[in-house]
């Protein structure tokens, strides 16, 4: 009786040891693209798995150039609502947290950067690199200072060089930014971070940190999600509006073919995805469908080419407005769309060239059309014509074999004429 109640003691006492020895589970979300709607998308999404799912933390792997500020902001709202704690980690060595990638990292928890790492320049741009126009700079600066400000002053983090971030675009190494308490720490690896931070209490949401030899779950963007974020890529949008009108343009005026049709339509709808997730300007998408049409009209109405350069020059600024309302790195390439335009130049004026010598050419029906055609003496009185067997008569001896070529028709009857080898 004594041995049992002691098993059972043991029991008691072991059992609970164990089940509070078991490792806490990290997830490490490796964030390495743009801020966009499909990666703010996925990010937000693998937050959720890693508070629904019972981690111990969220860690985001950062390595972003930037990007769409409302996409931005969303990440920010998902990482400040989530119930467990999100630490952010710039790394690799030679990753950056930059644009963007500031609010980003602000808005953790606990911030730490690789060793090689830098963070910052975050000054509002435009889709081409260039300043915001004085007026609606100072509100969009004022506004984007503040908000960078208050993410760090809440952290407990230095709201001053928050601020010198958006007005002056400071960028700052990860010594640096250690020294002067932009970031909590600076780690060389994932498990260094997660063994160093355990047991610290975050500011301002209090969270007791349990991470020291965490297992790690890595997770990436998939396929799909990298294609997606392909796919609003401007060049690559501009690109496949003008495969999709070329597309459905062809089948329009040769019905029947259907290739074209479905590939115009496929370019079409991807097209328009990408519309649908960057700020569009309605003149650049006017101006590229009114490029199309003046090229189309080019080839029916004789302009001596002035409707085709106007065309084009529609198109090429049409392509580069398309979305200069989009902040960086949504930058539309001006050699590229000048190069694309030159190619589209030199192809209408082949194709339209070509339709005016047709245009020119005299119009033969029946069995006219076999004149001038070349054929070959298959025997007494008959040649080989257009897949075709015909009667002839020539001035000249003809044996089996000899290339000839039609000089004219009389019934059903060629007139042939031997041509010299």
């Amino acid at each position: 009786m004594k041995r049992l109640l002691l098993a059972v003691f043991l029991l008691a006492v072991v059992l609970p040891a164990g089940a509070v020895a078991a490792p806490p589970k990290v997830l490490a979300i490796h964030f390495s693209t743009e801020v966009n709607p499909v990666t703010q998308d996925w990010v937000n999404h693998e937050l959720s798995v890693a508070q629904s799912h019972g981690y111990s933390a969220a860690v985001i792997v950062l390595d972003t150039p930037g990007g769409l500020e409302e996409s931005m902001r969303k990440i920010v709202q998902r990482e400040l609502s989530l119930r467990i704690p999100v630490i952010v980690y710039v790394a690799p060595n030679g990753a950056r947290a930059a644009s963007a990638g500031v609010w980003i990292s602000e808005a953790a928890d606990v911030l730490a950067m690789a060793p090689v790492t830098n963070i910052g320049s975050s000054t509002p741009i435009t889709g081409n690199g260039a300043n915001i126009g004085s007026d609606l700079r100072r509100k969009v600066v004022n506004d984007a200072a503040a908000s960078l400000r208050g993410l760090a002053k809440s952290h407990g983090r230095n709201a001053q060089w928050a601020d010198a971030a958006v007005r002056k675009a400071s960028n700052l190494d990860a010594q640096e930014a250690l020294k002067i308490h932009v970031i909590d720490l600076i780690a060389p690896s994932l498990p260094a971070l997660l063994n160093t931070i355990d047991g610290r209490v975050t500011v301002p949401r209090h969270f007791n940190l349990h991470t020291a030899n965490a297992e790690i779950v890595h997770v990436h963007p998939g396929f799909f999600t990298r294609f997606l974020s392909t796919l609003i890529d401007p060049n690559i949008v501009g690109l496949l509006f003008l495969a999709g009108l070329a597309g459905l343009g062809f089948e329009l005026f040769h019905p029947g073919v259907v290739i074209p049709g479905a590939f115009g339509a496929i370019c079409m709808v991807c097209a328009l995805f990408g519309f649908s997730v960057l700020p569009l300007s309605w003149a650049g998408l006017i101006l590229v469908l009114l490029g199309a049409a003046l090229l189309v009209i080019d080839a029916h109405v004789v302009t001596h080419g002035a409707l085709t350069l106007s065309g084009l020059v529609a198109i090429a600024v049409g392509l580069i407005t398309l979305f200069h309302k989009a902040p960086a790195p949504y930058h539309t390439n001006v050699w590229l769309i000048v190069s694309l335009t030159a190619a589209i130049g030199g192809f209408w004026a082949f194709a339209v060239s070509k339709a005016i010598a047709v245009r020119h050419t005299p119009v033969r029906v029946g069995p006219q059309q076999i004149v001038g055609m070349e054929g070959v003496a298959r025997g007494e009185g008959q040649v080989f014509v257009r897949g075709e067997l015909w009667r002839a008569r020539s001035s000249e001896s003809l044996r089996p074999g000899d290339r000839v070529r039609v000089a004219g028709l009389d019934g059903l009857t060629l007139d042939v004429h031997r041509i010299d080898s």
